[in-house]
């Protein structure tokens, strides 16, 4: 599988796994234990997913070498915080039963809505726990999850070690240009959650006309897409056959007059999450 490189010299694979809404138990179980052994090597959890247990027992009986795995998984809001972060961390380390984690990330800003008197702070704390947890060898790399430029700038220039990743919605509908832009200017690697807008743009006739053009599926087409900006897709599927095209897509090319057509579309598929709005 093709990589990205992030800022401090790793590589991550191009294409993960993703595991939100894959409830805890069998589900989760079965559908990683598949994506690792048709051939993902990234996979992306997080603490508020609540699936990590069955993750970690995949990883476990996959036998592929840890070494090969790139694993993330994420601190919830309720843990922020310099100390909490901390024993979030470890008690995701723990359901996951691995030794170290490969990219642990904020999964939410704290913003302005919420905490109008210390947002900045609060972001600040949780970032010096992974920085620590980062300098000791615990995590690989470390970043953040749905924040937005302004939070982003409100951010980097109080740390040590600026964020390697940032983890946001993106598909054809929505494509958040402005965080894409500053991300990519700032050396951070973009990953896409809902790469495929959570199946709500798959019926769209644009995109539809498009992936025909190049006879795969709309999904397989979104996965492209992204790719073809140099962001990272997360697809998530319960189902064999989805995990598997959703994975196979990494050598097709989109067009430049195609990607423009898919950059021009209308506000489609957003779930409506404003991070600097959301209350919880």
């Amino acid at each position: 599988m093709k990589t990205f490189n992030l800022n401090n010299g790793l590589t991550i694979p191009s294409i993960g796994f993703g595991t939100w809404q894959i409830e805890e138990g069998e589900k989760a179980y079965e559908a990683v234990l598949h994506a690792i052994k048709c051939g993902y090597r990234h996979i992306d959890t997080a603490a508020a997913y609540g699936n990590e247990k069955s993750i970690g027992r995949a990883i476990k009986d996959s036998g592929v070498a840890r070494e090969e795995l790139f694993i993330t998984t994420k601190v919830w809001n309720t843990e922020r915080g310099y100390e909490k972060t901390t024993a979030a961390f470890e008690h995701s380390l723990n359901l996951l039963g691995l030794d170290y984690i490969d990219l642990y990330l904020i999964h939410w800003p704290a913003n302005s809505t919420q905490f109008p008197e210390d947002w900045k702070e609060l972001n600040l704390s949780t970032w010096k726990a992974m920085e620590d947890l980062y300098a000791n060898d615990k995590i690989k790399s470390i970043g953040v999850s749905n924040f937005m430029v302004k939070h982003l700038e409100a951010l980097i220039p109080h740390v040590a070690i600026p964020p390697m990743v940032n983890q946001i919605e993106y598909h054809p509908g929505y494509l958040q240009n402005d965080v894409v832009e500053f991300c990519q200017k700032n050396s951070i690697l973009v990953e896409a959650w809902s790469p495929i807008g959570s199946g709500r743009i798959l019926e769209n006739e644009l995109l539809k006309s498009i992936a025909e053009k190049y006879s795969i599926s709309v999904a397989q087409l979104c996965i492209a897409f992204a790719l073809g900006n140099n962001v990272l897709p997360l697809p998530k599927s319960a189902t064999p056959k989805n995990i598997e095209s959703n994975l196979s897509i990494d050598q097709v090319v989109i067009h430049l007059e195609d990607m423009k057509k898919i950059e021009s579309m209308p506000l489609e598929g957003f779930t409506g999450l404003n991070p600097d709005e959301v209350d919880f």
